[in-house]
């Protein structure tokens, strides 16, 4: 008996001797162990993005889900750090003039997807690419705080002209019309990603397609584009910091129905359901929330309804405004969206300018509605509202879109007297219609692409701006965003804003509906999907434990 014990505690101590010499050599290196304990889960992520994305060339882009696929494909000179504020990406160093409009990009050694370098060159390419009118790209407006570059944009300046110069391979000087305080935000933004000048100058179509053509400098490449079901990335071996990514694969499918997407979740089909990628059924969120499995989180974005301001009567002022007074966003927040949203009576998000969630009126005010739709009427030689030409309310298809629609339908209708028609569509072909005017009134989200007010109020700078879909122009609202980036006092510069966005609110070329959050659910086990308070989504860090 005592020699079974003495084998006993003798085996136990040398099993203790063997761990403690186990544990001492991962001791001094956290990263090691983390690794150990990945090494044998599939680093495989599948997610749904909804839909076809419309547009993944960096200056073709304007909507959230291509920017989903090019933030994880693509690298500007900066990239969004997991604290939300820009880092050097493919800039290895950042010099900026005394005066604060010169600044002078080091490329850091770096690698396209057939092996070309990323030189200076591709910038100064891809910027003048997005900027010749001749490609209608509809955010070339980002790219007017450099210097020439709104003149050539609209057709009065010569490309040369740009302020953006390859000094050689790897120094890129580019000079701004203003100082600009947030710069280097903006850098980080898919419309000042790089483009492979050879590759796209051989082949025009280099885009549209996965292969070898289709070439990339981010975290991940794209190896299958099955259009209209899935895209499939696999970690990009010759991206500058390879090392920091864990995930080898990611699969974004395209199912546009919420349902199924939460199904495939709850199936192990999906790893990750939600916004910012996809979209969960707003009546299982109840649930999720008691469950305590539904992560939400706000985010700097807009809900809104765009009014094409030059078709009767939304030409009219008095009946836009009528028509956005009477929206009774509480109900729609609290009964269909159900995921944390603040209703919306200002165009900029509280977390830029924060007295905007009181906003600038009641919700859902009948009493001023009414008022408007009456001066409105008189305005327009009509009894009543029966007289007015019917309105289209248009859509993309998404059973969350579909029931908030639905819903304004009815408070127009029974509050106002006013007749509307329910149309949609499937996304591409929905935001055509949309940028090409084809619409009365249409559903329509904006996410900042950088954490500025102007974000929000330059999109309807310019009447036939690349995402001013209202056609609506206003010259005091566009003297004040021109006359805010020349000022150098922050609190003036943000009094200009606030002015700029008074008019825009009196004159309501949009109704508000909503402040955004991320709602989603995702394994327990995946760590470090980087969501940003602009919204975007970022798997460079992503791993499965």
């Amino acid at each position: 008996m005592k020699k079974r014990f003495s084998i006993f505690f003798s085996m136990l101590l040398v099993l203790s001797m063997f761990l403690a010499a186990c544990a001492g050599k991962d001791s001094g290196s956290g990263t090691k162990n983390e690794g150990n304990k990945e090494s044998n889960v599939p680093q495989e992520l599948r997610v749904n993005i909804n839909s076809e994305p419309p547009a993944l060339h960096p200056g073709l882009a304007s909507d959230s889900t291509s920017g989903g696929v090019l933030l994880q494909t693509f690298e500007g000179l900066t990239r969004g750090g997991k604290d939300g504020k820009p880092e050097n990406a493919m800039a290895e160093d950042v010099q900026v003039s005394d005066d604060l409009k010169t600044y002078t990009f080091t490329l850091r050694d770096a690698k396209w997807t057939n092996g070309d370098p990323v030189v200076a060159e591709d910038f100064v390419y891809a910027w003048k690419w997005a900027l010749d009118p001749a490609n209608q790209a509809s955010y070339a407006y980002q790219l007017y705080y450099v210097k020439g570059a709104q003149a050539i944009n609209e057709g009065k300046g010569a490309a040369d002209t740009l302020g953006v110069k390859a000094i050689d391979e790897k120094t890129l000087e580019v000079t701004l019309e203003n100082p600009t305080p947030y710069f280097l935000e903006l850098t980080a933004f898919y419309t000042y990603y790089p483009v492979n000048h050879k590759v796209a100058t051989a082949d025009a179509n280099w885009h549209t397609e996965a292969g070898e053509n289709y070439v990339s400098n981010g975290p991940f490449k794209m190896t299958e584009w099955s259009h209209q079901d899935k895209i499939v990335l696999e970690k990009n071996a010759d991206y500058w910091d390879a090392e920091a990514v864990k995930l080898e694969k990611i699969e974004m499918y395209m199912i546009n129905d919420p349902n199924t997407e939460l199904s495939m979740y709850d199936n192990g089909e999906l790893d990750r359901a939600g916004s910012p990628f996809g979209t969960l059924p707003t009546d299982a969120l109840p649930q999720l929330k008691e469950s305590g499995d539904l992560i939400v989180k706000p985010i700097a974005g807009t809900y809104w309804y765009k009014f094409q301001t030059e078709v009767p009567p939304l030409n009219n002022k008095n009946i836009r405004k009528a028509l956005s007074y009477s929206i009774n966003r509480k109900a729609i927040v609290e009964n269909i969206t159900q995921g944390g949203q603040i209703p919306a009576m200002a165009a900029v998000p509280p977390s830029m300018i924060p007295e905007n969630e009181q906003g600038y009126f009641a919700d859902a005010d009948l009493a001023k509605a009414k008022e408007f739709l009456q001066a409105g009427l008189d305005e327009m030689g009509l009894k009543d509202a029966s007289e007015l030409p019917n309105i289209t309310l248009s859509y993309n298809t998404s059973e969350a879109h579909q029931k908030i629609a639905q819903a304004v339908q009815d408070m127009w209708k029974n509050d106002l007297g006013v007749n509307v028609t329910l149309d949609n569509a499937e996304w591409a072909v929905y935001i055509d219609k949309l940028h090409k005017g084809d619409y009365m009134v249409g559903r329509m989200g904006w996410l900042g692409d950088f954490n500025d007010p102007i974000n929000f109020l330059e999109l309807f700078r310019e009447k036939n701006g690349g995402n001013n879909d209202t056609f609506w122009e206003n010259a005091e609202f566009k003297q004040l965003l021109a006359d805010s980036q020349k000022e150098t006092d922050p609190d003036a510069r943000m009094q200009m804003l606030k002015d700029a966005e008074a008019i825009f609110m009196d004159e309501m070329p949009v109704a508000p509906i909503y402040f955004y959050t991320n709602v989603w659910v995702e394994n327990e086990n995946l760590k470090d999907v980087v969501v940003s308070g602009l919204g975007d989504v970022q798997l460079k860090w992503a791993h499965f434990e």
